[in-house]
């Protein structure tokens, strides 16, 4: 009895050191991204980081002959919101795997994260 007791809890602690291990090379993988957004016209290109922090901006010269100061405005905005949604989508492929089953990714990093979201239920008190 206590050989199938000490073999389980050594299964146990074995799935736990993989998913530990999972869980670092996630978060390895993670503080190395970045996404490069480029305008069609080549006139704009911005890199963000991970936590969608502008790490690049890249201007070609023809920018300033082409488009206007608002018109150029937008142009870098766009491209930033790109490469953040890029960023975005990479991370989730990278945590939403380890995440729980009952813990939607969406509740606990997504734009509607919710603080419930790491807390259990309330438990009512019995009568």
């Amino acid at each position: 009895m206590a050989d199938a007791f000490e073999a389980e809890i050594g299964e146990l602690a074995g799935e736990i050191n993989q998913q530990m291990a999972r869980i670092r090379e996630a978060y390895g993988e993670l503080s190395d991204l970045e996404h490069t957004a480029r305008s069609a016209d080549g006139l704009v290109s911005v890199t963000v980081g991970r936590h969608g922090q502008m790490l690049d901006l890249e201007l070609n010269p023809r920018v300033y002959r082409t488009l206007s100061p608002s018109q150029l405005a937008d142009a870098i905005m766009h491209e930033v919101d790109k490469a953040t949604a890029a960023v975005s989508e990479q991370s989730k492929e990278l945590l939403e795997p380890l995440m729980p089953e009952s813990v939607p990714y969406e509740e606990v990093f997504g734009e509607r994260a919710v603080l419930d979201a790491f807390f259990p239920r309330p438990v009512e008190p019995a009568p």
